[in-house]
């Protein structure tokens, strides 16, 4: 099972941030929240403030585990550890040359999101 950490971040106006998978990656083109694969010897929190970093350009500062999904795609298994960003430094930027949106929750279901996210969806906008 390939253990992912992914960031909820809401800006004021309750916009969640989205990025958009770059075309050479699997699942290529569609929308994600960010985060990204935890290393071996690192903790959820600490992979969580590297991917952020690495992909966006910001600093955690106070983040809380929000959400586990276990999703099982054809080729492999996938643990999305989800949390809910609540402070950080610095202004998100798409790091990785990925287009980056800040997205109103109602409109979430316009965009094409892996299916193991579809969960993630659903309890952020019930």
């Amino acid at each position: 099972m390939v253990h992912v950490v992914i960031a909820i971040i809401l800006n004021a106006e309750y916009q969640v941030l989205i990025a958009q998978r770059s075309f050479h990656q699997e699942k290529g083109g569609l929308w994600e929240f960010p985060g990204g694969k935890v290393e071996v010897n690192e903790t959820a929190y600490d992979a969580l403030v590297r991917e952020l970093q690495e992909e966006i350009g910001i600093q955690i500062t106070a983040a809380d585990p929000w959400m586990r999904v276990e999703y099982d795609y054809p080729h492999k298994s996938v643990l999305l550890d989800t949390w809910m960003v609540k402070q950080y430094e610095g202004l998100p930027i798409g790091a990785e040359g990925q287009p980056i949106a800040w997205c109103a929750l109602e409109d979430l279901k316009h965009f094409q999101f892996p299916e193991g996210n579809l969960a993630i969806i659903e309890k952020l906008t019930a």
